[in-house]
């Protein structure tokens, strides 16, 4: 997968990129919201990681003209703008994710396998957080490397969490996902499927958002 890395910030933006490129993919440096535009418009670009604070122009409008051109193009916000109606705000300007600053590596590779898995380049169906490990082609788990049973619509839920870890999944959106796969989904059906997960899973490897939804952090089990 290539990255565009848009970080004005030059100590982190070299840091970052020898970071991504010893995880083996191809990125992009710039260091202004304009020389950000050009490379996107040579079409060449996957993935976009943008800091927000840009020294030429604020990140959100290049994000906005990033939309207006590339619809569907991933792009993840690095910033340290890290109050929830600054993430609103991102996410409402087409952010696929917001990641505030400082971050661990750990979960930005986190949130750029599930990038990948959504733009069908990931080079491994596993997923893996902690002392769970989950196949999505086959759906067979096993948590601390034995096998463990679930019926499908658990284990269709747990692939959601596992492969967005580190993000909030609202419950509205779990909901959905039930009614896709073909299920009758009562006021309670999420809590029932996530109780019963627990019972099969380590002691708080989901993480309840009280009033949004559910989570899984990526440093389970660290």
């Amino acid at each position: 997968m290539r990255i565009l890395l848009v970080e004005d910030d030059k100590p982190l933006s070299n840091a970052l990129s020898s970071s991504l490129r010893a995880a083996n993919y191809v990125v992009d440096c710039v260091h202004t919201g304009r020389d950000a535009l050009s490379m996107l418009a040579a079409g060449q670009t996957d993935s976009v990681i943008l800091d927000l604070g840009l020294p030429d122009m604020d990140g959100l409008e290049v994000l906005r003209n990033i939309r207006r051109k590339a619809r569907d193009l991933p792009v993840i916000i690095l910033t340290a703008r890290d109050k929830i109606t600054d993430k609103i705000v991102g996410l409402d300007a087409g952010a696929d994710d917001y990641l505030p600053k400082p971050f661990d590596m750990d979960e930005l590779f986190a949130r750029l396998r599930v990038t990948q898995r959504r733009l069908g380049t990931a080079t491994s169906a596993m997923v893996a957080i902690g002392d769970v490990a989950l196949n999505t082609q086959t759906l067979e788990l096993t948590v601390s490397n034995e096998p463990v049973v679930l019926p499908r619509r658990e284990l269709m839920l747990l692939q959601v969490l596992m492969e967005n870890g580190g993000r909030i999944q609202p419950k509205q959106k779990l909901e959905s996902r039930l009614y896709e796969w073909g299920e009758e989904v009562s006021s309670n059906t999420i809590e029932v499927h996530i109780h019963h997960l627990r019972k099969k899973l380590p002691e708080n490897f989901i993480k309840t958002i009280r009033g949004v939804g559910y989570s899984i952090p990526v440093n389970n089990g660290a």
